[in-house]
Formats: structure tokens, sequence, C-alpha cells
């Protein structure tokens, strides 16, 4: 492998400002301890896949250039009678970036995707899970440029889940706030 690569923006925010604030913020004295990403899970249910199976194609080459990274296909794990689902049919695609793709997916997510969506006014404080990891939910795919409107069959909703090294909701907040997540404010929720 030749060439040069060149850190994400995210990432050298982290090390070079972000980590030294975090330390001195929340007194930790270990360099390991600081809260930093650990990974970004991206999912997408396809319920729809039970009446059309072509749709899983569509969404793995939707979430592929979303992400950049090609998702794997999720299948049912036992038949359910009432959704006419059976087991080992295709019911959702999902992704796990880390390092350098998870840096710039947060950025894109950050700077492009959330300033399109509709009457965006930040993201909740409150959606932590109390271990430290932010999970939100995007209702249409179209809000990411990689998306080409003119060939969106079906428009779906995706999960992201922001997972951190840090146990505490305090310090995952901060860490996300300082690499840019627009967080609604405390006051009005």
């Amino acid at each position: 492998m030749g060439g040069t690569t060149q850190k994400p923006r995210l990432r050298e925010l982290w090390e070079n400002e972000l980590s030294a604030q975090l330390a001195k913020q929340f007194s930790i004295a270990s360099k390991m301890a600081i809260p930093r990403i650990d990974f970004i899970a991206v999912n997408v249910g396809l319920g729809v896949a039970v009446q059309e199976p072509k749709f899983v194609e569509t969404a793995v080459a939707e979430v592929g250039s979303i992400t950049g990274q090609r998702p794997v296909v999720r299948r049912a794990r036992k038949a359910i009678a009432n959704f006419k689902l059976r087991e080992g049919m295709p019911i959702g695609v999902s992704v796990t970036l880390r390092r350098t793709r998870m840096y710039e997916f947060l950025d894109r997510l950050v700077n492009i995707a959330l300033p399109r969506v509709r009457d965006f006014r930040g993201l909740d404080p409150r959606a932590f899970d109390g271990h430290g990891n932010y999970t939100m939910g995007i209702r249409e795919q179209v809000i990411f440029p990689e998306i080409d409107l003119d060939k969106v069959e079906k428009v779906t909703g995706l999960g992201v889940t922001i997972v951190t090294s840090t146990d505490d909701d305090e310090r995952s907040l901060a860490l996300l706030a300082g690499l840019g997540v627009p967080f609604r404010s405390q006051e009005g929720v």
C-alpha cells in the first residue's frame, strides 16, 4: 500500500484538542480513560422485503453508498407466521464502521446530512442508553447526498448508533458535542 493518507478532520480534532479538553474537564489522569468513539453501527430494517425480495439489493446498494462499506444482510432467526416471515428470510442490513470510515461518516452525517433534515432543531441529548452510547433514528435515507433521488424506489429509515469507550452519558455527551454533533439545548427539552 503506497501513498499518503490524510487523517479525517474529526480524528485530528479529537487527537489535537478535544482529548486534552476532556481530560481536563473530567480530571482524567490516564490517557486510555479519555472518552473516544469505538465504532458506529448503521442498521436498516427491511420489513418490506418479505413481499418484495428485490428491495434487499436496493437497500444494500444505498447503505453501501452512504457508509462507503458493503453492509451485511441480516436474516430472520425464526419463523413468525403472523408477519409471513420464514426462518432465513432477509429482514435488514447493517454496517459497523471503525477507524477512518467511522470518522468520515460522522463528519458527513453532522455537517451535510443532518442540516438537510426538514425542521431540524438538534438531536435529543437524552437519547443516551445509560452506558455512554448514543442512538438516533433517521427517517429518510434521502438526506444523504450519496443517494440519487431519481433512483429511490422507497423511502426507508435507518438507525445510527455511536458506541463510545466510556460508560458515562455525561462524558459521551461532552465528546460528541465537542466533535460537532448538534444537540438541542437542555432547557427546551
